[in-house]
């Protein structure tokens, strides 16, 4: 299959390319700047030159194309205080694709969220966001949306990201919490920390994507969740126990100070199920978790977390 991927440069995408090549397809790459561009093709990716408000060149791509998966996202716009912007951008990117494949029964493949999901048990495929006013919800309602294409005779598919996606090259909550952990001398969690985040290694989550643009049946929800959910008290004692601190517990009036912009997620209990995903595609993740990584090092010596402490 020719399948073109947005995103195919980042975190993720850059372990998902590798695994669509190594089985076989031909991968095309949305790249908006020199360096990703030079990345894409020195990993085997034919490369298109674009950005995701460049609506017509992302629907010509899509329609040349046996499959499409979307990673990409507006991060920056969304990370500097307009999320509602680019939940906005995000869902015309996405009709984009689903104008462009309809009627052809080809994959549509969309990264998406937890965010809006029912709380006090495991989030499963069948569950839908419940909707409210907030701006963080829009992008699971554009998921939503991207299922129903299969009526439009699209074979659209969703794979829930879990908000922990953990291995070499991560930059995202793990790696702030060992910084700020440096930074405070204490390794902290919110009240009793028995909250949990799903996670995944991004290898684990990239052959999920394959399996999904592969064989992911029409209006399939999947979860990208290969642990059902992490205490946040045993990610604060594992980095305590590798950094040699103190661990303790923040009270949620005074977790902002300490936590700044992860203060939002630190009290989040999000358990995720797997379950029909397994069952669906046959997914079975195999890669370490993410208390192994931890244990094991990741994090606590490289350039991201020094960075970080600047």
């Amino acid at each position: 299959m020719r399948i073109f991927v947005t995103g195919a440069s980042g975190f993720i995408g850059s372990a998902v390319v590798p695994e669509l090549i190594g089985a076989g397809h031909q991968v095309v790459g949305l790249a908006r700047s020199a360096t990703s561009a030079a990345a894409l093709s020195a990993a085997g990716v034919e490369v298109v030159h674009g950005t995701l408000d460049d609506l017509e060149l992302l629907g010509e791509t899509a329609a040349a194309s046996d499959g499409v998966i979307n990673l990409a996202f507006h991060g920056e716009r969304a990370f500097t205080g307009d999320y509602l912007g680019a939940a906005e951008a995000d869902r015309r990117v996405v009709d984009t694709f689903g104008d462009a494949l309809a009627g052809t029964d080809r994959p549509l493949v969309l990264a998406s969220g937890f965010i809006g999901f029912p709380t006090g048990r495991a989030v499963t495929e069948r569950d839908e966001p419940i909707v409210d006013d907030s701006p963080y919800v829009i992008r699971s309602v554009t998921a939503q949306a991207a299922l129903a294409f299969s009526s439009r005779g699209v074979r659209s598919s969703v794979v829930r990201v879990s908000p922990t996606v953990h291995g070499e090259g991560d930059r995202a909550w793990v790696p702030h919490l060992v910084a700020t952990a440096r930074a405070k001398n204490v390794s902290a969690y919110i009240g009793d920390g028995s909250n949990r985040w799903p996670a995944v290694h991004r290898l684990d989550i990239a052959r999920l994507f394959r399996l999904a643009v592969e064989e992911a049946p029409a209006g399939s929800a999947l979860h990208g969740a290969a642990e059902e959910g992490v205490a946040l008290r045993d990610i604060a004692e594992m980095i305590a126990r590798r950094l040699d601190l103190p661990v303790t517990s923040v009270a949620p009036e005074t977790a902002e100070k300490h936590f700044g912009w992860l203060s939002p997620f630190m009290s989040l209990d999000v358990p995720v199920s797997n379950t029909l995903t397994r069952e669906l595609l046959g997914w079975q993740p195999s890669q370490p978790s993410l208390l192994e990584d931890l244990a094991k090092g990741r994090y606590f010596d490289t350039e991201v977390t020094r960075e970080l402490l600047r």
